[in-house]
């Protein structure tokens, strides 16, 4: 089967599910690749005419908003034994030295914190946990917390989704090479941003922790 028909063979639903699905539950705490099924996602609808991009967005702000909602209930709840228990089974991304890095940034930046987390992996799932563990005042975190979100996946998907019409446009006799290309071309895209924003929170983590240091 050609490439082009099996696309057009995913269900719409299927995809607008797992967006929000895998998007929200990265939210609320479980390490998933939700920038990646976004990324995903968008590069979907620009090859397949039963996807709407703008639903796509809509429905990964969505997920994100509502993840990281859930998220604050359950740190507000569980604090500091969640973040425990969560070390001792994704060491990886709930070490005491991630969680410790997250909290002073935290504690600073405030909402800007919130806003920016989206945009760190790691900080993006601790980013509703922690926030509610802290106590942080719920319409301040949701305002930043959507407003983040709503960029984050607005973003993304138009980013990715109008690389992968600019390919399709440009390559159309070689359908396959033009996924290809959007593909690679929006991975790139996506971990030069992420590695940019991590930077700067390695950045801003290391100036905060320096006073302590001495």
């Amino acid at each position: 089967m050609h490439i082009d028909a099996w696309l057009e063979t995913i269900p719409p639903l299927a995809v607008y599910l797992a967006v929000g699905l895998v998007i929200g539950c990265e939210s609320l705490g479980i390490p998933l690749p939700g920038e990646v099924v976004l990324v995903s996602a968008a590069l979907l609808a620009s090859h397949h005419d039963g996807l709407n991009p703008w639903l796509i967005g809509a429905v990964g702000s969505g997920g994100a908003i509502a993840g990281d909602s859930i998220g604050y209930l359950i740190g507000r709840k569980g604090g500091q034994r969640l973040f425990d228990w969560a070390g001792r089974r994704f060491p990886k991304h709930f070490g005491p030295s991630h969680v410790a890095a997250a909290e002073r940034m935290f504690r600073k930046r405030g909402m800007w914190a919130v806003f920016f987390g989206r945009f760190v992996a790691i900080l993006r799932i601790l980013c509703g946990p922690l926030a509610g563990s802290l106590h942080m005042h719920y319409p301040r975190f949701l305002l930043a917390n959507a407003l983040g979100g709503i960029v984050w996946a607005g973003g993304t998907t138009a980013l990715v989704y109008s690389l992968g019409v600019v390919a399709e446009k440009w390559l159309s006799r070689f359908s396959y090479l033009a996924l290809a290309v959007a593909v690679v071309v929006g991975v790139v895209v996506s971990l030069v941003i992420k590695k940019r924003m991590a930077r700067r929170h390695e950045e801003t983590s290391s100036a905060e922790s320096a006073p302590a240091d001495r």
